[in-house]
């Protein structure tokens, strides 16, 4: 009997991060101690972006973890597991992360609309994994705990910046359909 199987756990993801296109951390959130000061950390997420930035692919075993990852615009989205964590898993946190994020920033995922969005972006992965243990993976779901819409807001309720906001993303939007 192999002496290396291993019991089955609900700690899955050991790190969500969002890098922008140089690589520099944007968020992250680490659920284990295996990179325990924030130099470490920054260490393994610029190694991590120089190897994964070119590449098309979307799973990578990199220094015995499995990464899944997702590029938009100027944001890599990455999420990390055990090397035998499984990678559907993995990717269903991605996927629901990616599109929460996409639909608290109404389509517009981009290194400034994130920043400008940055409370938002943290509740929602308080909603997804909390500790490194998987709680929700569907978008709809966590947007729903998480966001706050200007859209929903009255229009004679908001500030004249919100609506100049929202005309200026209709109109964006209809020009790249």
């Amino acid at each position: 009997m192999d002496s290396q199987i291993l019991e089955p756990s609900l700690y899955s993801v050991k790190a969500i991060m969002i890098l922008d296109n140089d690589g520099n951390r944007l968020m992250a959130k680490y659920f284990d101690d295996q990179f325990p000061s924030a130099k470490e950390q920054k260490t393994f997420e610029k190694n991590l972006f120089n190897k994964t930035h070119r590449a098309n692919a979307e799973i990578i075993m990199f220094e015995g973890l499995t990464c899944v990852y997702r590029s938009n615009v100027d944001l890599f989205f990455y999420v990390v597991g055990s090397s035998n964590e499984n990678e559907l898993i993995l990717s269903s946190v991605l996927n629901g992360f990616y599109e929460a994020i996409s639909q608290i920033l109404r389509r517009n995922v981009e290194k400034r609309s994130l920043l400008e969005n940055l409370d938002a972006v943290f509740l929602a992965m308080d909603e997804i994994c909390d500790g490194g243990i998987i709680l929700d993976c569907d978008s709809s779901s966590i947007v729903s705990k998480v966001a706050i819409r200007t859209d929903d807001i009255p229009i004679g309720e908001q500030t004249v910046s919100q609506v100049i906001q929202t005309a200026k993303e209709q109109i964006k939007w209809s020009l790249l359909k």
